[in-house]
């Protein structure tokens, strides 16, 4: 008999080891399929839930927040653009000249989830930011990849229009703040299963499959 496991992914789009991390995962879970029955939902988390509607260049940025040099900060692009091509995801970090505030996107991936793509739309949000440099806090193009994600267009700037989904999305925020998920990526399995930070594809594959053995116990 397959077990079945259910991921509350909590991430943001414009972190980069959320990216790495979703990636690994969706490969591990292809890798045990057959095993283990994944339900996987990526919930919201905004790093920067105060950043402007224009964004922040993304080095001063990090100097700031993170109070590292400018050296530290390139070698930080360095080991991420490293771990992507190592599974296959691809980082232009000079593309990524800004973050911005992520609220929107999470308020589409919310409604996305309700209509069985929101995995397919956080891919896309993830490679047009990650890989083209797109601005996620736009709404012509968080429209556009809604589209390219199977989705309604018309409906989706309905939703980005009408501020559709806003009270879903802080009221998730606050349920994982309050339960110390404080850092992205964290993962809850089954409910009551953390597990935090970006780990390789190997390491899931070892979760899930000790999931499929004891699911009682893990």
């Amino acid at each position: 008999m397959t077990a079945s496991v259910t991921i509350d992914f909590v991430s943001d789009v414009v972190c980069p080891w959320c990216a790495l991390g979703a990636t690994a995962l969706e490969q591990a879970i292809e890798n045990v399929a057959g095993e283990v029955s994944v339900e996987l939902t990526f919930k919201p988390f905004e790093l920067n839930p105060d950043m402007p509607a224009e964004g922040k260049n993304a080095v001063e940025h990090l100097m700031r927040k993170y109070r590292r040099t400018a050296d530290e900060v390139t070698a930080s692009k360095a080991m991420q653009i490293a771990r992507g091509e190592a599974i296959g995801f691809k980082f232009d970090l000079e593309k990524r000249s800004h973050f911005y505030n992520t609220f929107d996107a999470h308020r589409l991936l919310f409604w996305a989830s309700q209509e069985g793509r929101q995995i397919a739309l956080k891919r896309a949000l993830l490679r047009a930011y990650f890989a083209d440099g797109q601005n996620p806090s736009d709404h012509q193009t968080l429209v556009r990849l809604a589209a390219e994600a199977g989705l309604d267009a018309e409906r989706a700037g309905e939703v980005l229009a009408s501020g559709a989904f806003a009270k879903e999305v802080r009221e998730l925020q606050a349920f994982y703040h309050e339960r110390g998920i404080n850092s992205v990526p964290a993962m809850v399995l089954n409910g009551r299963h953390l597990v935090s930070g970006s780990q390789s594809v190997e390491y899931y594959e070892q979760m899930l499959r000790q999931m499929a053995k004891s699911p009682a116990e893990a």
